[in-house]
């Protein structure tokens, strides 16, 4: 579709939101819920078209709400939709500050390389296709969501996802929705696992005091809703496996993190045709016993990495090192050459990394290029002179002098080095970073993932996670607290520095999240949501009490995605209850109903995980809207099945 042709649907939609708002207007009862209901609509009309970027839309819209309130006497109001100094108020809100604090935590345990575990943890188990990756990254976020807060558990696995990414090769897109979306899924498996169910077994006793002795509540166990939410849980699992394919955008790769540039650049550049390969060396195997220099020079391959026993890992290993039987060996090479070279020794060559997963992964390690810089102290030395892969963690693989390539078998490692020549070398990046400050070379690379990992400040960082976690469960101080404590106590014990911490924190999600808050206020305190709900409920009075039932869920649905889960849910508890005593139905179950129904916001980006995935990810609204609409849907049949099944 061209620029004309988007500019005009734009245009069509506009004028049919325009016309809706007006039908509206006339037939709310007062002039609050019409300007509110008119700038719901506007709202919805940005986020779906795009007009602008989703976080400058909702800004927007707060600039909008601000200036309305302002001049309210000239629009006929009598009060202003939202106080001046609650305008700005979402910037400071529990909400916006956890979402900050959990990304810092996040970014913390992932910069001392505990992420990095788990993701190769995860893939150690769970492969390398999408069909086996979706489920093992869902359910585990799902899990951790049931205990602690789903945007905590969501910003948690971020870095995680990310490797998993670089790794695989499977693109962000295709992984960030499904664990977003079963994160919010996995906080419906226990009473502490999202806002409205923590906040619910309160409401049910403050609604308590206005009702008759024989109608009273009691209130709800922790696993009360267990069987429902992991019904949930399984249903987003498999709906991603089996219709993913169908759903998920599929966004452009980093480049730099999935390494296909690098192989490219020194492809077109040298003609080096290089992969990289796990070999396991059967106990009859010829090269069983023998040292690493004896195979490397005549194969045309170099050994990168060795497995021998359960716990003898090396990377770089010195070439007198011998190969035991049953070792994994990590080799680079021509891949003719080393499938050869396989076949003709009775070894079993693997197509992908799994005993070096996470160490070769290209995130850690990959190919790099390395010039000799005139002065050097290496000049006139050979590799072998040195100890290059042990002195320096470069694994030499060509060299380039006058013109001319030299590769693996051609003696490059007895060769005396020269002011000038260039090294094409694999190496860690970490090993690469600190290159750069040795007078001996000149690192011509410069696009990897050069990040510093702390792996001594694990404890630290694993203490006030700790922390954080022990005062989200086991005290009532509130969220944001909570998670700031373990977010100051990474940058206070050196795990980030504090540019780091501003780094990590998405502040379109912020802005995102902070400015939509002040609508949600407005749609409250208008009387706008009150309206919407009575309407409702009036046109199904008298219907059986499973249509009344799923119409609370409807309602639910929609409050969630235009105003916070919490204040839906304060919203609705009270006038599902009275409905519930009005028609003979269980009051209790009615309330639980509502809090379950709050955690349906998959159709928009505007619930807190949805917001901090979507940038990583490059979503778009529309791929919410059409991944989040089935989700939606399938959300309300398994829970109203589930709900009366259950209860």
């Amino acid at each position: 579709m061209n620029w004309n042709d988007a500019n005009k649907k734009q245009l069509v939609a506009a004028v049919i939101f325009a016309a809706v708002a007006v039908v509206v207007a006339m037939a709310v009862p007062t002039i609050e819920i019409a300007v509110v209901s008119t700038i719901l609509l506007l709202t919805v009309y940005l986020f779906a078209f795009e007009v602008v970027g989703v976080d400058v839309a909702a800004v927007s819209i707060m600039v909008t709400l601000g200036l309305i309130s302002h001049f309210s006497a000239a629009f006929g109001m009598a009060r202003p939709l939202v106080p001046p100094n609650d305008l700005f108020r979402g910037f400071s809100s529990n909400a916006v500050i956890s979402i900050i604090a959990v990304m810092i935590i996040g970014a913390g345990l992932d910069k001392t390389g505990l992420m990095g575990r788990i993701a190769g943890a995860i893939l150690k188990y769970a492969g390398r296709t999408e069909a086996r990756v979706i489920p093992a990254i869902a359910g585990s976020v799902g899990f951790i969501s049931s205990f602690m807060q789903n945007v905590g558990a969501a910003a948690l696995f971020l870095p995680v996802v990310s490797r998993i990414s670089a790794r695989t090769g499977l693109a962000m897109s295709r992984l960030l929705m499904p664990m977003g979306f079963c994160a919010i899924l996995g906080g419906t498996i226990t009473m502490v696992g999202s806002s409205p169910l923590i906040l619910l077994n309160d409401l049910i006793l403050a609604t308590n005091k206005g009702l008759a002795v024989e109608q009273q509540m009691k209130t709800w166990p922790l696993f009360a809703v267990m069987p429902v939410g992991l019904a949930l849980l399984g249903t987003g699992i498999a709906y991603f496996v089996l219709a993913g394919r169908f759903v998920l955008p599929v966004k452009v790769m980093d480049k730099v993190a999935s390494g296909t540039d690098a192989m490219d650049y020194f492809q077109r550049l040298y003609g080096l045709d290089y992969a990289l390969y796990e070999m396991v060396v059967p106990a009859a195997s010829p090269v069983a016993g023998l040292p690493i220099n004896d195979i490397e020079g005549p194969n045309r391959l170099r050994v990168i990495a060795t497995m021998r026993g359960s716990d003898d890992l090396r990377m770089g290993p010195a070439r007198d090192i011998e190969i035991t039987p049953g070792s994994v060996l990590g080799v680079l090479g021509a891949p003719e050459s080393l499938r050869e070279f396989a076949a003709r020794n009775g070894l079993e060559l693997r197509d992908h990394l799994e005993t070096f997963v996470e160490q070769l992964a290209p995130t850690k390690a990959g190919i790099a290029e390395v010039v000799i810089r005139p002065g050097s102290n290496l000049i006139g030395k050979t590799a072998r002179d040195v100890w290059m892969r042990k002195t320096y963690g470069l694994s030499l693989s060509a060299l380039h002098r006058g013109g001319k390539t030299l590769r693996l078998g051609e003696g490059i490692r007895d060769m005396p080095l020269q002011a000038g020549d260039a090294l094409v070398v694999h190496t860690s990046w970490e090993a690469l970073t600190q290159l750069k400050k040795n007078r001996n070379f000149v690192v011509v690379t410069t696009e990897y993932p050069n990040e510093e990992l702390r792996s001594h400040k694990v404890r630290q960082a694993l203490v006030f996670f700790g922390i954080t976690l022990v005062l989200i469960l086991f005290t009532d101080i509130r969220l944001a607290v909570a998670l700031m404590t373990g977010a100051i106590g990474m940058i206070l014990s050196g795990v980030l520095r504090i540019e780091e911490a501003y780094q990590a924190v998405s502040w379109k999600s912020v802005f995102l999240l902070a400015s939509l808050i002040p609508l949600g206020l407005a749609v409250e305190t208008s009387g706008t949501a009150e309206w919407i709900a009575h309407q409702t409920l009036a046109v199904i009075g008298g219907m059986p009490v499973w249509v009344i039932q799923l119409a609370i869920v409807v309602l639910a649905t929609f409050f969630t995605l235009v105003m916070s889960n919490v204040g839906a849910t304060v919203l609705l508890v009270p006038l599902a209850v009275n409905i519930a005593i009005g028609v003979g139905a269980n009051p209790a179950v009615f309330a639980l109903t509502v809090a379950l129904a709050t955690s349906n916001s998959f159709f928009l980006p505007t619930h807190q995980v949805n917001a901090l995935i979507m940038g990583p990810a490059g979503y778009r609204v529309a791929d919410f809207m059409r991944a989040g609409g089935i989700m939606s849907l399938l959300f309300i049949v398994v829970l109203m099945v589930m709900m009366n099944l259950v209860f």
